[in-house]
């Protein structure tokens, strides 16, 4: 299970990955509410955890951003603001639940339970570009008839040059985005991915093709595109 802890506090940041970490979760930190939005944006996550006060973007209009882009992403609102507006605000506005700090580690750790338990009845999650289909309930990669099973670094690489094909993204950006931006990798890891994905979408037969811009990055184009 993979937790965004989207809170600007770092001593409760990192007190909240080691509950997690001690829990069996994977968790990513975003500091600032911008940096929430872009992650909950770009990576695959099980469930968010999101401060209301945060510089940038507060936690509710990072709310409010997500829920445009109509995400399933179960959100908990985890913040010191205890008062019953805030509370039907948040409720309100999208989120899944919301729990006051201080709050007992136990107590976080079943709601996160629940929301995750619960987020298996959600809509599914189906992402196009092109000819093809990347289906995260089901983790699919189809074109037509014909689908194939992508690694989870795969499904994750394509899902992000579908969310970002409008632009080309550079080995920097994948790798941070897709690896995390400590993990021990190269960008030669990010070049064997894109060989694997391109491998994947030749035998469904798709015409969409993983561009190379020298010096630049990739980006998602179709073949018969002009």
């Amino acid at each position: 299970m993979r937790v965004l802890i989207t809170e600007d506090d770092r001593h409760l940041s990192e007190a909240l990955t080691q509950i997690l970490s001690e829990a069996g979760y994977e968790t990513v930190p975003a500091l600032d509410g911008y940096e929430g939005l872009e992650l909950a944006s770009g990576s695959s996550f099980d469930v968010m955890i999101l401060d209301i006060m945060l510089p940038g973007l507060n936690g509710f209009e990072v709310l409010s951003e997500i829920r445009k882009q109509d995400r399933h992403l179960p959100i908990l609102m985890l913040t010191a603001r205890n008062q019953v507006p805030d509370k039907v605000k948040a409720l309100d506005g999208g989120a899944d639940d919301y729990l006051t700090k201080p709050f007992i580690p136990e107590e976080l750790l079943a709601r996160l339970r629940a929301l995750t338990r619960r987020s298996g009845e959600n809509a599914l999650v189906v992402y196009r570009f092109g000819d093809i289909e990347l289906d995260a309930d089901n983790h699919e990669l189809r074109c037509g008839e014909k689908k194939v099973m992508p690694g989870y670094k795969e499904f994750e690489l394509l899902r992000y040059l579908i969310l970002n094909s409008r632009m080309i993204t550079s080995k920097e950006i994948l790798l941070t985005k897709v690896w995390g931006a400590d993990a021990e990798v190269d960008e030669n890891s990010v070049e064997a991915y894109i060989s694997f994905l391109r491998k994947k979408l030749s035998y469904i037969g798709s015409a969409v093709n993983i561009r190379t811009v020298r010096k630049v990055g990739y980006q998602l184009e179709e073949k018969n595109d002009p």
